[in-house]
């Protein structure tokens, strides 16, 4: 089967409302960074929901596990900052303990109630075995869960009544953005927003200071995602498969 034809994603409008569902702190900026930084520039207010405390990542052993999940919320915060997003909730799951279930699609159904997002950016509830970090088992359930929050859920009043006694109603999210998708069919040129994206990254210290590599390894993905969607050479993109939910 040949891969679908990648096409510019519309950008939404300044005032509209994206909110961000991902399991660890990081995974949106390896992700969508320059994509989020491009929308905050054109006043979009993005909203970040991470599920996970990111406590078993890094490679220092020397810290301790219940230290590294304050460290690792630090620097999410402070990436956020770097890409124009001030709101997130941190859920707190244990990192590599996330699986799809009724209680975690609460949890998302209730975020996406406050957020009132246009459009929802998560991660693929489906295995790309061309980048298998990609698919790390809680990017799978995250995915999973969060499109379901998507449909039938937040939009549906019948489902978890008690959410209406805490003021929050019922919210239709017409698009999902999934990142790291088998077979993307929207591109974002990032170029002009690439040193943000890395500023992003650097942030997460407990995570990317021992990589040298880091934007050389990054550059290569996005040239390669530049190449699929047909862009000059020297453009870096970033990728999604487009939902209407």
């Amino acid at each position: 089967m040949s891969s679908p034809v990648l096409t510019p994603l519309e950008l939404p409008k300044s005032g509209t409302k994206v909110l961000v569902i991902t399991a660890h702190p990081d995974d949106v900026d390896f992700g969508a960074g320059g994509t989020i930084a491009t929308l905050t520039k054109l006043g979009v207010e993005v909203t970040y929901c991470i599920t996970t405390d990111g406590h078993q990542g890094g490679e220092d052993e020397s810290i301790s596990r219940e230290e590294m999940r304050k460290i690792r919320r630090v620097e999410q915060s402070a990436a956020g900052k770097i890409l124009g997003v001030n709101t997130i909730h941190y859920l707190g799951k244990d990192d590599g303990s996330i699986v799809p279930s009724l209680s975690l699609r609460e949890e998302f159904v209730r975020v996406i109630r406050m957020a009132k997002p246009e459009i929802l950016i998560t991660q693929s509830p489906e295995r790309n075995w061309a980048r298998m970090p990609a698919s790390h088992p809680d990017h799978m359930a995250v995915g999973e869960v969060a499109v379901q929050a998507v449909y039938p859920d937040a939009r549906n009043q019948f489902a978890f009544p008690h959410l209406l006694k805490e003021g929050l109603e019922p919210w239709n999210v017409p698009k999902i953005w999934v990142m790291s998708h088998h077979s993307p069919t929207k591109y974002l040129d990032v170029t002009e927003n690439i040193e943000l994206k890395f500023q992003a990254l650097e942030s997460h210290k407990s995570q990317t200071a021992h990589v040298t590599d880091l934007r050389e390894r990054v550059t290569g993905w996005m040239a390669m995602a530049s190449k699929a969607a047909n862009l000059p050479e020297g453009r870096f993109a970033e990728m999604f498969f487009e939902v209407n939910a």
